[in-house]
């Protein structure tokens, strides 16, 4: 039986259970502080991050969403390991897009690490599909 998702902007008393849920999804990098990023994520006019909660309150699912006025992001997409395979991911992936469509944002965009490819059917089977680009970076700090 598929759980009662309840979908709401997070608050940021939300923010130890929702990073809990990204380290428990392997989420969280050593280069990223996950906190950082989620409070970071809230004052900012233009993203957000979404929460799932089951009937009891309790967070199940995550999706931080963001725009550049073009082109829309999501990161941390996240269904709680005890409830996988139950339509919490794309429930996620569903509302971030909603919340971008109310932005007039026509495209969304994500970006899956090469050491976590057994998502990538996931994200073909919602509607992505790869593109032949080559993201390319350079640290501004030290990433220690």
């Amino acid at each position: 039986m598929y759980p009662v998702l309840i979908i709401r902007s997070a608050a940021p008393e939300d923010d130890i259970s929702v990073t809990a849920l990204w380290r428990a999804c392997d989420l969280a990098t050593h280069y990223n502080d996950p906190i950082k990023d989620f409070h970071f994520a809230l004052s900012q006019s233009n993203s957000d991050v979404l929460v799932g909660e089951s009937a009891d309150a309790k967070i199940i699912g995550s999706v931080m969403v963001e725009h550049d006025g073009h082109r829309g992001w999501i990161y941390y997409v996240a269904a709680d390991p005890d409830f996988r395979k139950q339509g919490i991911g794309s429930k996620m992936v569903e509302a971030a897009e909603q919340w971008l469509q109310k932005r007039n944002i026509v495209k969304v965009m994500l970006l899956v690490r090469e050491t976590n490819t057994q998502i990538i059917d996931f994200y073909n089977h919602i509607g992505f599909e790869s593109i032949p680009r080559i993201v390319m970076q350079k640290w501004l700090q030290s990433k220690e």
